[in-house]
């Protein structure tokens, strides 16, 4: 069996400033999503978090990485550039899946990525979220009914500034009335990337069993191709002409 080899990447600053955050994420949003991860017998789980040397995205750590999974809130601009260099050209030039969860929408990383301010509309007020899946044929979907709900979450709602998504797997409606969308596919290079909005810091979302099946059939689906690289500049013919 070939292993898939994910590091999931947090900030890892509310749990360790905010108790209420720390009583649902004792070990961090990072271990809550990996200790589920590790239960699969197909991957390969590490963890990293911001205030490791590079972050804990070395360029060792990225190499050996085939999907990264990132969570951040609060200090996206402490992200050193470099480091979103790096993480880009892993995506775009040589395949690494990226999975980018709830406020990460204004990371560094997907920012680049999308080329646009990535801004939405937001409440907190724990309202239920209902999360439909309109692809219903897209392997993110699988193992899923027609829509799961989250009791209680932070409102999302469009519009919501990115580029039209090259597939669009959920759409999520909230209580107070808002519909956004909440789970979004795009190809960017020789990579995949998934946005996935439910997953608020003090709401404990990442123990939901459908947020965590999601995550991982995203996973899944964002892994590289295993194939050599693309062959670009002048080029003798194939054929005798």
């Amino acid at each position: 069996m070939h292993m898939i080899r994910v590091t999931v990447w947090n900030e890892y600053i509310h749990e360790r400033e905010d108790p209420e955050v720390a009583r649902i994420y004792p070990k961090g949003i990072h271990e809550a999503i990996a200790e589920y991860l590790r239960g699969m017998e197909n991957l390969e789980v590490s963890v990293a978090t911001l205030e490791e040397p590079e972050h804990g995205l070395t360029e060792d750590r990225l190499r050996s990485t085939d999907v990264l999974v990132w969570w951040g809130h609060r200090a996206h601009e402490k992200v050193a550039d470099e480091v979103v260099d790096r993480v880009y050209r892993r995506v775009v030039s040589e395949g690494m899946g990226l999975i980018v969860l709830h406020s990460a929408h204004l990371s560094k990383i997907f920012r680049r990525l999308m080329g646009t301010s990535c801004r939405l509309k937001w409440r907190e007020a724990g309202e239920r979220e209902r999360v439909w899946v309109v692809a219903p044929w897209h392997p993110i979907a699988d193992g899923l009914g027609e829509y799961f709900e989250v009791e209680h979450s932070e409102m999302y709602g469009e519009p919501f500034d990115i580029p039209p998504p090259d597939q669009l797997v959920f759409i999520s409606w909230f209580k107070g009335g808002e519909v956004f969308r909440s789970g979004c596919c795009f190809y960017r290079g020789m990579g995949r990337i998934f946005y996935f909005s439910p997953g608020h810091e003090t709401y404990p979302i990442y123990y939901d069993p459908n947020v965590r099946r999601v995550i991982y059939n995203a996973i899944l689906w964002a892994k590289p191709v295993r194939r050599g690289p693309p062959v670009f500049g002048r080029v003798d013919p194939l054929e005798k002409l």
